[in-house]
């Protein structure tokens, strides 16, 4: 069975529900960046030009970081964050998408010259590192592995869905080009690149990250842990303290398990039978430096005799 079956079909409906967020946020972020290379080419020539590129390669990476969190928080049905929350949730990892995403980069693109299939592996098994560095906090070089691990076993259904994303981009691509094509020509290429970045970046975003969650909810099944290592908390479970929740029937004594049945004496465990507590200790063990107090009896009279003397 593929454990990757309906991904599209869900990210599509989470796409049409959310299309206002998330579109909202792809277009200010292609915007902005849009308007800052437009600027720089201008003023600058090569060295804008090139300048132009780096940003649109860093905003690139915000972006990508950007929806991967946005998807994260739009999982339990509404958006919590606003659009610069959402930003400013997702720029302590910027460094490391763009590590990550580079020498992903050169590494697939090597493999793509070389002989293609070992490009097409490095893409199916690295499919999810943005998801592993934004959800689960990890480092640039720490997520390859942690990616691979994931998709180990689910290879082929990876590639499949990554390869039908793929259609759906280069038909949309086709069409806003052939929409744009009036246009003068650096106009229609600068619109098209925004529009179909923004039509196409959300929903790319919402593949990824839910083949990402389908592939940890396969780890958690099988034993392993899904964050890095660390199990997530059951679902309507509450915490203590950061600890799971103690076992059903069992009180708390100032975070202590519960005392035995029979009571407790000052914290401690029941004196054994016949044995008398003296606040809550053991009575010293006879023949010890302190022999125990010797109970006198009384004559029916009341009266005590005097205590033996001593030597």
């Amino acid at each position: 069975m593929n454990p990757l079956s309906g991904v599209l079909d869900e990210a599509w409906r989470m796409y049409k529900t959310f299309a206002k967020h998330l579109l909202a946020i792809a277009f200010v972020i292609y915007l902005i960046a849009a308007v800052i290379t437009a600027l720089l080419a201008l003023a600058g020539g090569t060295i804008g030009i090139l300048l132009g590129s780096l940003v649109s390669i860093v905003a690139a990476f915000v972006l990508q970081a950007t929806l991967v969190k946005a998807v994260q928080d739009v999982r339990d049905g509404h958006a919590d964050l606003s659009i610069g929350q959402t930003v400013n949730e997702a720029l302590p990892f910027i460094a490391s998408v763009a590590g990550a995403s580079i020498l992903a980069g050169i590494a697939i693109t090597i493999g793509l010259l070389l002989l293609i299939v070992p490009g097409l592996f490095l893409i199916t098994i690295w499919a999810v590192i943005v998801p592993v560095i934004i959800i689960e906090r990890s480092g640039a070089m720490a997520s390859f592995g942690r990616s691979r691990a994931l998709v180990r076993g689910h290879g082929w259904h990876v590639f499949g869905t990554l390869v039908l994303v793929y259609i759906i981009m280069l038909v949309v691509n086709i069409v806003l080009s052939l929409i744009f094509r009036a246009l003068p020509h650096v106009l229609g290429e600068g619109l098209s690149s925004v529009i179909s970045g923004t039509l196409i970046s959300p929903f790319l975003a919402l593949v990824v990250t839910l083949v990402y969650y389908r592939l940890v909810g396969i780890s958690v099944a099988a034993g392993a842990g899904p964050y890095g290592g660390y199990q997530q908390p059951s679902q309507g479970t509450p915490g203590y303290g950061g600890y799971g929740q103690p076992p059903q029937d069992s009180g708390n004594y100032g975070g202590y398990g519960q005392p035995p049945q029979g009571g407790g004496y000052g914290g401690y465990q029941q004196p054994p039978q016949g044995g008398g507590g003296y606040g809550g200790y053991q009575p010293p063990p006879q023949g010890g430096s302190e022999p125990p107090t010797q109970q006198v009896p009384r004559n029916p009279e009341g009266w005590e005799p005097p205590p033996q003397s001593q030597r």
